[in-house]
């Protein structure tokens, strides 16, 4: 064995297996296949793991010309629902030996400065949130393998879309408060220039226009609790008829914001307003009422963007189909008051 203060390099492998360096190579890079037998392969990994011994991963990715690094393009670190999604990812790139680079897109500076001097030459591939497009102006031109989170797939700028069935999360919310009796709306609508917005705007104004007597007032706001609370004190102000009496959010602190404006107008919730949410983070059940809202799956969303790169990278078809949200019905919503 190779003395404690030396790291055991393949030679020893080899010499312990009793085999060539490059068998030693072939079974560690898992080609063995049909140039070396299965007890030799077998033989090799036993002297490897006795010996403690790891491949040089830099040599290594220097010979492929790869990194073994992605990077993961946020709007902010400070969104619980996208750390779910670096958790998912580096979960996924740390079992195929990927590291996850995040990058958050600063918010109102234009567009962000490139977080490396040669993006291709550092980075594998990348995985980006649409809500965070303005970063990508820095990754222009590098041509680095792309996949694009909860963007529009027939105008994506990736070589793979992974999404959230939000559309139809929009339609179990409008589903659920039509059940419940409610015919007047407000929807808090995220003031971001998004896909994800415009496909959640349009599945409620269809579900809900469907049925005869009904309205929907749209009241943007940024994604703030203070823009919310504000927006909903403004819409719930207007005297013109009907009135509203449920509130449909983008996201889950647009709803807090709304809870506030309500209360600020003396309005309760649930009995004078319905309030609903999307994302169901922490959040959602440390307010009063506990808040209904659309449960994304963060970070299976992370598992599947980078699953998405692993394939772009191996020349593989990523797994198609969005994935699945589902509404989780609590204490915020009720059937409305009777006039």
């Amino acid at each position: 064995m190779a003395p404690a203060s030396t790291r055991p390099t393949s030679r020893d492998v080899a010499r312990a297996a009793g085999v060539s360096q490059a068998a030693v190579s072939l079974v560690l890079g898992d080609k063995w296949r049909g140039r070396v037998s299965e007890a030799t392969a077998e033989r090799v990994r036993r002297a490897a793991e006795e010996l403690g011994y790891r491949p040089n991963l830099a040599a290594r990715n220097l010979r492929l010309g790869r990194t073994r690094t992605v990077l993961l393009v946020v709007p902010a670190l400070t969104t619980e629902f996208f750390a779910g999604v670096y958790t998912g990812a580096a979960r996924v790139a740390a079992d195929h030996g990927f590291g996850v680079v995040l990058y958050p897109s600063p918010e109102g500076v234009g567009p962000a400065r490139n977080p490396f001097a040669s993006a291709r030459a550092a980075l594998d591939g990348v995985i980006a949130s649409s809500m965070a497009a303005d970063a990508l102006t820095a990754l222009r031109g590098e041509q680095l393998p792309l996949v694009m989170l909860d963007s529009d797939p027939a105008g994506s700028l990736g070589a793979a879309t992974v999404n959230l069935d939000i559309a139809d999360g929009a339609r179990q919310v409008a589903e659920h408060l039509l059940g419940l009796g409610h015919r007047h709306f407000v929807h808090l609508a995220a003031d971001v220039p998004s896909w994800t917005f415009e496909v959640r705007a349009g599945a409620l104004a269809d579900r809900i226009g469907a049925v005869p007597g009904t309205s929907i007032r749209t009241a943007r706001t940024p994604v703030s609790m203070d823009g919310a609370r504000a927006a909903v004190q403004a819409a719930l102000s207007d005297p013109a008829p009907p009135r509203p009496t449920a509130v449909i959010c983008d996201d889950d602190t647009l709803a807090v914001g709304a809870y506030k404006g309500l209360r600020r107008l003396g309005l309760r919730v649930p009995e004078d307003v319905s309030v609903t949410g999307v994302d169901d983070l922490h959040l959602a059940t440390a307010v009063d009422p506990e808040l209904t809202t659309v449960h994304l799956d963060a970070e299976l969303f992370g598992e599947r963007g980078m699953q998405a790169l692993l394939a772009v990278l191996e020349g593989r078809t990523p797994e198609g189909g969005d994935i699945p949200v589902h509404l989780v019905v609590r204490g915020s919503t009720a059937p409305p008051r009777a006039s």
